[in-house]
């Protein structure tokens, strides 16, 4: 569902990212790992043609995402750091104005239902935004990529400045989309989320993929102790 070949990215003399190939399945949670600058948004940025490759190429579905932007698009979702939604507006109104965008329309009781089953208090539901903590505007995030039925989740570090149940809560929605055969791409700082949710693991350092396995073939001591190496060489 996502494959990138030979993807590489230059700014003028600095290598953002070198060479990188991958391939994420459907029902695939790929956690990309690193330190800061290792090349984990830059690759987010490429997949979402917010940015152009300077050599090789990003597909979504087996469509080049440079040729077809439009057509990529309209398969993935995108989850940065901090969600852009509108404060003003509740989550239900948010919800329905960016699926309105999308040539969507949904029931009132749909939306509801959407945000219900991602996990948002239904309490907070109708109440505006800006009351929202970080983890709620994730949630109206999941409930968007449901609403779009996107076949593709890219996160940019979604789970930091979560608190441990809130970041949770995200892991269990990440579960249930791979349930319904999304494909993810996940830049984390978190081990643990990338071990625990996780169905693979890539190590990024300086531009470069130096490492990629399934998470099942690793116990968490071993990951920490291969990460820490790594990042201390």
């Amino acid at each position: 569902m996502l494959k990138a070949t030979n993807l590489t990215k230059k700014y003028g003399s600095f290598t953002a990212l070198h060479d990188l190939n991958l391939s994420v399945n459907e029902g695939d949670i790929f956690c990309l790992l690193g330190a800061n600058g290792a090349g984990k948004s830059t690759t987010i940025n490429l997949f979402l043609n917010f940015i152009e490759a300077t050599e090789g190429k990003a597909s979504i579905n087996s469509l080049d995402v440079d040729q077809y932007a439009r057509e990529t698009k309209q398969l993935l979702s995108y989850i940065p750091e901090n969600l852009m939604l509108y404060p003003n507006l509740t989550g239900l109104e948010n919800l329905d104005f960016f699926c309105g965008l999308r040539g969507r329309s949904y029931a009132r009781e749909q939306l509801e239902e959407l945000l219900k089953q991602s996990g948002l208090q239904p309490d907070f539901i109708n109440k505006r935004v800006k009351s929202y903590s970080k983890g709620m505007r994730q949630k109206v995030g999941i409930a968007l990529a449901r609403a779009r039925e996107a076949k593709v989740l890219l996160l940019d570090e979604p789970t930091s400045g979560l608190d441990p149940k809130a970041s949770n809560e995200f892991s269990e929605l990440l579960l249930s989309m791979k349930d319904n055969g999304v494909a993810t791409l996940m830049a984390t700082h978190d081990l643990f989320r990338a071990k625990d949710t996780g169905t693979h693991i890539g190590i990024m350092k300086e531009g470069v993929l130096i490492e990629q396995f399934a998470s099942d073939d690793v116990s968490f001591q071993d990951l920490e102790k291969l990460y820490l190496k790594h990042m201390h060489n």
